[in-house]
């Protein structure tokens, strides 16, 4: 026998957490437990006007991307959509479900002027390798760089001539440095 069609009913009320959908073992709950992101409100708080309308929560801001960053989601736009849409994105930003995210513009607004102009993306990096050297993490004695990105190296590529090989640079210069002819003969 058939059961009769289920018509889907709007409830009234709906208890929902979203702490309970995000599972423990996901990555932005590790990178939450180690986020100290309390200096950020004292650190740019000589860039922020005090008269006027309340602006977007800078820890917001640093938050999506932080999510941007680690799920390589690079367009400012699509950033703002994803975390409009995962509940592990919500939850990581500190949104409930009612909560608007910010405007892409505005996003792209402070990251290219407050956030620039105050370092604040350096004094984050410098406190986060401080709290690393203090929890033993890391040591604080060498230091790594990583070679040019991809794009820069293929830039790079197609103006060298072609029998020079395929090296990457481990350097990105600021100006051109006249180089002679390398033959492969």
């Amino acid at each position: 026998m058939m059961g009769p069609k289920q018509e889907a009913q709007a409830a009234l009320f709906y208890e929902f957490s979203l702490e309970d959908h995000v599972p423990q073992d996901h990555l932005l709950r590790s990178i939450d437990r180690f986020a100290d992101l309390g200096t950020i409100r004292a650190h740019l708080a000589d860039f922020y006007s005090h008269t006027g309308r309340p602006s977007v929560d800078p820890e917001l801001l640093i938050r999506m991307l932080l999510v941007g960053y680690c799920y390589g989601i690079r367009s400012e736009r699509r950033l703002c959509e994803e975390v409009h849409l995962n509940l592990a994105y919500r939850w990581f930003c500190r949104l409930d479900l009612n909560d608007r995210v910010p405007d892409h513009s505005t996003f792209s607004k402070n990251r290219h002027g407050r956030f620039r102009d105050s370092e604040l993306l350096r004094h984050l990096f410098e406190t986060t390798v401080a709290r690393c050297i203090a929890e033993g993490l890391v040591s604080g004695q060498r230091m790594a760089i990583m070679p040019a990105s991809s794009k820069l190296t293929r830039t790079n590529k197609t103006r060298l001539p072609r029998k020079i090989g395929t090296h990457r640079p481990l350097i990105q210069l600021k100006h051109r440095v006249p180089c002679a002819r390398i033959s492969t003969r």
